[in-house]
């Protein structure tokens, strides 16, 4: 069996879900490898992400583990045998792999939600933007790898799921960059804002009592609610959350802050206007 270098994300999370099983089902690794007919040490590579498994033995594995929900069981099976050589692949090696799980996880992502305090999301940002954020990096980046960095930016913007940001005024007002630049960053926001899958929802500073935000959230559907994914930023790239309470809890967390928010119309109108003043 081909041992992987490097598993993507996607893989992981495949690795993650087969090894809850098993744990659900009061199984140990030496016990499902006798069920399968196989070495311990190839269950071990298989929740690991190390090795694939076939679509057969992950719908045997299924079985014994007694699960009986086919729409969760599909999909694992649409993760294990998807064979996709996605755009973000021509950057391996030379981003950090956080980036590319992240691409990768927007590829197949059933909607995105984003919870926006100090910065414009990426997925909406312009070039210069996204330039300016690089920029600001500690250590500094070269330029070969600043620019490496927003055109791969650039390129994963592409969205097709349905797409709901909820952002804070104070990052509508921060100058990443120029003025300029802020000024085509609002207005390109309310471009997407008109797109059908895209919804923006501003929350504004003079909001009384506001205590929900206290940090930024990308909130990524799965095929099944099981397989969703929170990304949070950390020091060194993006953490991946997807343990099914914190799950529940960012769900929640979502709604109260949308809740919050103006409605689009009045957002779209709030965004004009902070455009117009630059």
């Amino acid at each position: 069996m081909a041992v992987r270098r490097e598993p993507t994300g996607r893989q992981m999370r495949l690795a993650t879900e087969l090894r809850r099983l098993r744990e659900a089902a009061g199984l140990t690794s030496r016990q499902a490898a006798s069920l399968l007919g196989v070495s311990p040490a190839q269950i071990t590579h298989i929740e690991s992400a190390l090795a694939g498994v076939s679509e057969q033995r992950l719908r045997r594995l299924a079985s014994h583990y007694a699960c009986t929900d086919e729409a969760f069981i599909d999909a694992l099976v649409a993760m294990a045998t998807d064979r996709t050589q996605g755009w973000w692949e021509e950057y391996r090696g030379l981003l950090p792999t956080s980036f590319l799980d992240l691409s990768e996880l927007n590829h197949h992502a059933s909607f995105r939600r984003d919870v926006a305090i100090l910065y414009v999301p990426g997925l909406l940002q312009t070039e210069e933007y996204a330039r300016a954020v690089f920029s600001g990096r500690v250590p500094e980046l070269t330029h070969e790898e600043l620019e490496l960095r927003v055109r791969h930016r650039i390129a994963g913007q592409e969205i097709t799921a349905p797409y709901g940001l909820v952002i804070h005024e104070a990052a509508l007002r921060i100058r990443v960059g120029d003025r300029a630049a802020s000024r085509a960053q609002l207005v390109k926001l309310l471009g997407l804002s008109e797109e059908e899958n895209i919804t923006v929802r501003v929350i504004p500073l003079d909001l009384d009592g506001f205590s929900r935000a206290a940090s930024s959230m990308t909130y990524v559907g799965g095929a099944v609610r099981k397989l969703d994914t929170v990304v949070r930023d950390v020091p060194h790239g993006s953490a991946f959350i997807d343990s099914e309470s914190q799950l529940i809890a960012f769900r929640t967390r979502f709604r109260k802050v949308e809740a919050a928010s103006l409605d689009s119309a009045r957002s779209r109108d709030f965004i004009n206007r902070l455009a117009k003043e630059l």
